[in-house]
């Protein structure tokens, strides 16, 4: 099942196995993303902290952990093509796939159905 935060990451959890990116809404704020410093593989990343960075023509922005947990890998394709994200966010898109996750950490995550509600209210503003 896919999850989503206020910040608009995603997270998609297969047993204890969870695949971590940034939504569609988010790609298309940070317009055309020239650079990302992924997660090394094996750092332990906390809920609610930035693991990462994504630099866009037109600002660098922190990445914020939706859920805890170790990176098992980081999606190495991003390094020469960070435009990736930009083209496909929530499925090639994705930054690292996380593992020791804690299911605790899903409170509290919005669903499919509840991000689209608050990202039309952002949407408004």
């Amino acid at each position: 099942m896919k999850y989503y935060t206020e910040e608009h990451e995603w997270v998609e959890v297969a047993g204890n196995l969870a695949t971590i990116g940034i939504t569609a809404f988010a790609a298309a704020e940070l317009g055309d993303l020239t650079y990302i410093e992924l997660p090394a593989v094996g750092k332990t990343i906390t809920r609610g902290q930035p693991f990462c960075v994504v630099e866009s023509v037109k600002a660098a922005s922190d990445v914020f952990a939706p859920i805890g947990g170790t990176v098992k890998e980081a999606n190495q394709k991003l390094d020469s093509d960070p435009g990736i994200i930009n083209s496909s966010p929530e499925t090639d898109g994705w930054i690292c796939k996380v593992e020791g996750i804690n299911p605790a950490d899903l409170n509290g995550l919005m669903t499919a159905e509840q991000y689209a509600v608050f990202t039309a209210r952002a949407k408004k503003k």
